[in-house]
């Protein structure tokens, strides 16, 4: 304990992460049951690796699985000191989708800027996109991750009799469509894993 106090070792990274589970998605919508960041990041984290494995296994990708689920975890951290930001307004236009960008891009650095100077390289490569085909396309698996937490949100939503998602869900399914065109790994992961999620446990069983 004493060892402690003396090194004074007082990073905030770790604390400020953990406050994920407060910020809560879907804010300007009712949900049956909410759903907070933390929840939805591990759920983007596993769907990530669960893409690019398959993107690995069936198609002779050369992706980093497990960074990808990383990359899921940390992938919405900026909204700690954002806050989650609705969709509508995030996308609205160019520039507001522009300037949100370069305010998330700040809110990362700031979170970098909490941890001991020799850690953040290894976090930064986390947070930002490094260069070569193979790391962009498994990043853009992550974002279709993201795309297929959100879809499957309202699909629980729609089970438990809330019609407040129905618009939500027409848009994001019109969204993994266009995926799937582009991402053979998004349409086998729709094919083979979203039909259980209506499934009551009873079913999956």
């Amino acid at each position: 304990m004493l060892l402690f106090l003396y090194k004074n070792m007082a990073y905030n990274f770790f604390a400020m992460i953990s406050r994920m589970k407060y910020i809560e998605r879907w804010a300007l919508m009712r949900n049956s049951r909410p759903e907070n960041l933390c929840e939805h990041s591990l759920e983007v984290a596993m769907i990530a690796h669960a893409l690019c494995v398959i993107g690995n296994v069936r198609y002779g990708k050369n992706l980093n699985a497990e960074k990808a689920a990383l990359i899921g975890l940390y992938h919405d951290a900026s909204e700690i000191i954002t806050g989650d930001m609705p969709t509508p307004i995030k996308y609205y236009n160019e520039d507001l989708k522009n300037a949100y960008k370069q305010v998330e891009a700040i809110a990362d650095v700031q979170l970098l800027h909490k941890l001991p100077d020799d850690l953040q390289p290894v976090y930064r490569e986390i947070f930002k996109t490094q260069e070569g085909e193979d790391e962009a396309y498994m990043r853009r698996l992550v974002k279709a991750a993201d795309k297929l937490s959100a879809f499957i949100k309202c699909i629980e939503e729609k089970n438990a009799g809330n019609c407040e998602f129905r618009t939500a869900e027409k848009s994001t399914l019109s969204s993994l469509n266009k995926l799937k065109r582009e991402l053979p790994e998004v349409m086998d992961f729709m094919d083979d894993f979203l039909e259980p999620y209506g499934k009551t446990l009873d079913e999956l069983s």
